[in-house]
């Protein structure tokens, strides 16, 4: 495979009309923050709220009429079913999108809204792996063109346009640029247009600490597939990257930082409340990114790629409750609460601090209500009060397991 700019800028030209050309923006807050020049390519304002538009149109506008008529099919999270399914409907072509049952609700009725009657969506397995397993099985059947969200030629060409437009807009020198990394598509076409342009830029690769696919693969020397996931990032929780996105990425990529999901959650959290910013777990990577780079960016031009902003209303509460557990204001606990008559009052008015709140309270024994051991919920206003907290437990005689470092037990109790 051969990236050219001379082919990016055709994907670019193909793409006029059909995806927008997305602001790149100064953002002050954030600038201030990190003590550096902050620039978000705001691809979560896309027509279809990310930039798997971009690559998704460009294949499937390259098919031959013969191609067409056999229609297309994918495997996808949801933001490359989204493109494809704007694709299908623009371009008058059937197509059938495989998704896996954990997407997001948001992101299913938005492919149907993308696509209409043009596709049929197909919900299977846990994962992508499962959906990309399935899609192929169904091709192979039905005799129906692939379209892959990454590992494609002119799927990477698409998503380098958006490399294009930041060069085009840009009035100053790149120093780092940031960019999201599930299966890589994105990032080997960022690469290939801003070494080929601007090879000053150091290029920084961002995962999900629960999804290192790429990092894994280029610390073995191979692709590598991973056997776990964390599948909370869903647009970019893959457990094996592209081969051809692996090739270009795992020599030119200057860095891969890895970010916790927790903190995710409180960008993503965070950009809204402050900025009225929406994005989805993928888009909040490279902005989270800035947190654990701050000191080499300080004083340089950053630019973040915001890839998406299909995020669900109804995960509000689970990113809520895992930005609290990761900044160390949830605490869970089991209580065994002392014998003795006025127990509970005691637990309120002398462990309790001022600000302290109860979120979660369960009895463990539904017949044993007066001394058996309870779950117990607690926020906390600053991350240090936990000490204190456990002090007045202990001197108030309470005798306790404290359940946020068992992470498999906390995940099956609250």
């Amino acid at each position: 495979m051969k990236l050219t700019v001379e082919k990016i800028n055709a994907a670019a030209e193909n793409l006029n009309g059909v995806a927008f050309h997305t602001p790149l923006q100064h953002n002050f807050q954030l600038s201030e923050e990190f003590g550096c020049n902050v620039y978000l390519k705001r691809e979560d304002l896309q027509v279809v709220r990310s930039y798997k538009l971009r690559g998704a149109y460009n294949k499937i506008s390259s098919l031959s009429e013969n191609e067409r008529s056999k229609g297309v099919v994918c495997a996808s999270a949801g933001n490359h079913a989204q493109g494809v399914a704007f694709s299908c409907k623009k371009l008058n072509i059937r197509g059938t999108i495989f998704m896996p049952f954990t997407t997001p609700l948001q992101k299913v009725n938005q492919v149907k809204l993308f696509g209409k009657e043009h596709v049929e969506i197909i919900l299977v397995g846990d994962t992508y792996d499962d959906a990309f397993k399935a899609s192929k099985e169904f091709c192979s059947s039905n005799g129906a063109i692939f379209v892959h969200p990454f590992d494609d030629e002119k799927v990477i060409e698409g998503q380098a346009t958006v490399a294009k437009e930041i060069m085009d807009d840009a009035n100053f020198n790149i120093d780092y640029l940031l960019v999201p990394i599930g299966g890589g598509g994105l990032a080997a076409g960022m690469i290939t247009y801003f070494s080929m342009l601007s090879p000053e830029t150091k290029i920084i690769g961002v995962e999900p600490e629960g999804a290192p696919s790429m990092k894994t693969s280029i610390q073995n020397g191979y692709n590598t597939e991973l056997q776990e996931i964390d599948k909370f990032v869903d647009g970019a929780a893959v457990k094996k990257v592209g081969d051809l996105t692996f090739e270009i990425c795992k020599n030119k990529l200057n860095e891969i930082v890895l970010v916790p999901e927790g903190k995710v959650c409180t960008t993503i959290l965070d950009l809204y409340n402050r900025q009225a910013i929406v994005v989805e777990p993928a888009g909040a990577l490279t902005v989270t990114a800035l947190h654990f780079l701050k000191d080499t960016l300080k004083g340089k031009n950053v630019v973040c790629v915001m890839s998406g902003s299909n995020n669900d209303i109804m995960r509000t509460e689970e990113i809520r409750e895992r930005s609290l557990l990761y900044e160390g204001l949830k605490h869970f606990f089991v209580i065994r609460f002392p014998q003795r008559a006025g127990a509970l009052k005691e637990f309120v008015s002398n462990v309790l601090g001022n600000q302290d709140d109860i979120v979660h309270f369960e009895y463990m024994k539904k017949n044993n209500r007066e001394n058996g051991p309870a779950l117990v919920g607690l926020e906390i206003k600053h991350p240090e009060d936990l000490k204190l907290l456990k002090i007045r437990l202990s001197e108030s005689g309470f005798q306790y397991e404290y359940l946020n470092r068992n992470d498999n037990l906390l995940q099956f109790l609250v």
